[in-house]
């Protein structure tokens, strides 16, 4: 059963394909706590190989320290979505920031001498990357269906939060000591939190669920589009945060980069990426979810195959990377563009929250499995070429069962 909300008597900003002035400022405003929260929840990234030089690490401890907060906040989003569909990004925007301040401050103040201290502040520095899962359906109820690709791929676009942090730790631990970048974060992050909790609003007559959260969670994972989009976001997504965390140290033990030369790299292809994922959600507006997931995954499957020869980094290797992060950010907007097409409106936030944490362990499995193979044979171009053949499949997936599922569920959205 659902009850409108109390603003019901108020008009829907997305009625009638009109976009106010008040949904851009919420836009805004959320995209900005996603960043802040991603920011974040990356900070343990750049920092990796440092960690592995003064604790003395083995490649699967490494790979480990950055690939915690990354399944943490994956699967944070199944609850989190559900709850914010339940009370509203107004209520859970706040609440996921001010609880992320806490880890960080633990991992800036004591929380960095041992690889047991590391690890436990970064389980709970998960909860960042739930914020996710918060913003897609706060930010999907202001906008029309006609406009929800780009403004989700705007709001995704927070995702540079981890180029926030990929450009400035490494300096600023250099420059402050370790705490630093962690005490800036986390005073960011309650500066929002207040401002938040004080500006934002739902969107006018936004659907309240009332069923039990389980029940809620058990329809959502009936709904075709719940397992489709989870399976491509875990390619496309998964393939982002996986370079996003990784990439550092694979340029730094691939090609012999200096740590901070790495960091900055890894910052330009995510800057890229998320210039490219609003991009990718315009496009899924204009001319499909499924042609621009098509031609992504194709990009991926041609730099992954190129890569796993491991040409030299300038130029080839930077042509690769590069464009596989702009393949990864736009698909990542066009999946979402999907969920906005096919997704019952009540369960937008619920069907993002499964679809955010298959994205999220994409994302934590290939580090694993790349500082594993490393380790083991001294070369990372198995674990591209797997990757070359997840794309492909992923490919296939979207030119049969979701171009199916797309033609025969539009007619209906329409009517």
């Amino acid at each position: 059963m659902l009850q409108p909300s109390r603003e019901q008597n108020e008009q829907t900003p997305a009625a009638g394909g009109h976009v106010s002035g008040r949904a851009w400022t919420m836009l805004a405003l959320a995209t900005l706590g996603f960043a802040v929260n991603f920011w974040a929840w990356a900070l343990l990234s750049p920092l990796g190989p440092r960690f592995k030089d003064t604790l003395h690490l083995t490649s699967f401890q490494q790979s480990l320290l950055v690939a915690v907060p990354v399944v943490v906040g994956s699967l944070g989003r199944v609850p989190v979505g559900a709850l914010t569909d339940r009370f509203g990004g107004r209520v859970m925007f706040p609440l996921v920031s001010a609880a992320t301040v806490v880890p960080v401050l633990y991992l800036g103040l004591a929380g960095h001498g041992s690889l047991t201290a590391l690890l436990a502040g970064g389980f709970f520095l998960g909860i960042g990357g739930t914020a996710f899962a918060v913003g897609v359906p706060f930010v999907s109820a202001w906008f029309p269906p006609e406009r929800r690709g780009l403004a989700i791929g705007i709001f995704g676009a927070g995702m540079g939060g981890t180029a926030i942090s990929a450009l400035t730790t490494v300096k600023l631990v250099d420059a402050h000591g370790t705490a630093g970048p962690f005490l800036i974060s986390a005073g960011v992050l309650a500066v929002y939190a207040v401002m938040a909790a004080i500006v934002l609003r739902d969107a006018p007559g936004r659907t309240v669920p009332t069923e039990p959260l389980a029940r809620r969670l058990a329809a959502t994972l009936r709904l075709g589009v719940t397992w489709q989009a989870s399976a491509l976001y875990a390619v496309a997504f998964g393939g982002y945060v996986a370079f996003s965390v990784y990439l550092p140290t694979y340029l730094r033990t691939g090609y012999g980069l200096a740590q901070a030369d790495a960091a900055d790299r890894m910052a330009g292809f995510v800057l890229l990426a998320v210039a490219m994922r609003p991009l990718g959600g315009w496009l899924s507006d204009r001319f499909g979810p499924v042609d621009v997931l098509g031609g992504s995954l194709a990009l991926v499957f041609a730099g992954a195959v190129t890569l796993a020869f491991t040409p030299g980094l300038v130029p080839v290797g930077t042509v690769a990377f590069l464009a596989m992060g702009a393949a990864l950010g736009a698909g990542s907007g066009a999946v979402f563009a999907l969920v906005a097409l096919l997704a019952p409106a009540n369960k937008v936030g619920s069907v993002t929250g499964v679809v955010g944490a298959a994205g999220g362990l994409g994302g934590f499995v290939p580090p694993l499995l790349m500082g594993s193979l490393y380790g083991t044979y001294g070369s990372y171009a198995i674990g591209l070429v797997l990757l070359s053949a997840v794309a492909a499949g992923a490919l296939t997936f979207t030119g049969t069962g979701v171009r199916h599922a797309v033609g025969r569920r539009r007619p209906a959205r329409q009517s």
